[in-house]
């Protein structure tokens, strides 16, 4: 799967869960770059991203996460 690809559904399950409006998520994003993603509101994000891919991260994994590109670099790496 494309990081492109990836990154648009991140973006879909985002915008679905913060329930901002539009959300426009890059590789550099931050939990700081978003008003609404909260430590609650992460863990809502996590268990999407984990069903939708029929994945699971550790919570070592999602605590080591500085960006959404580590979180596409994991997700990424679980569907190998």
């Amino acid at each position: 799967m494309q990081r492109e690809v990836i990154i648009k559904e991140l973006n879909e399950i985002f915008e679905d869960i913060i329930d901002e409006g539009t959300i426009s998520l890059s590789e550099t994003t931050t939990s700081k770059d978003i008003e609404g993603w909260d430590s609650l509101t992460n863990i809502q994000l996590v268990v999407a991203i984990e069903k939708k891919y029929n994945i699971k991260f550790t919570s070592e994994e999602i605590i080591s996460w500085e960006n959404v590109g580590e979180m596409i670099d994991c997700t990424l790496s679980k569907l190998k």
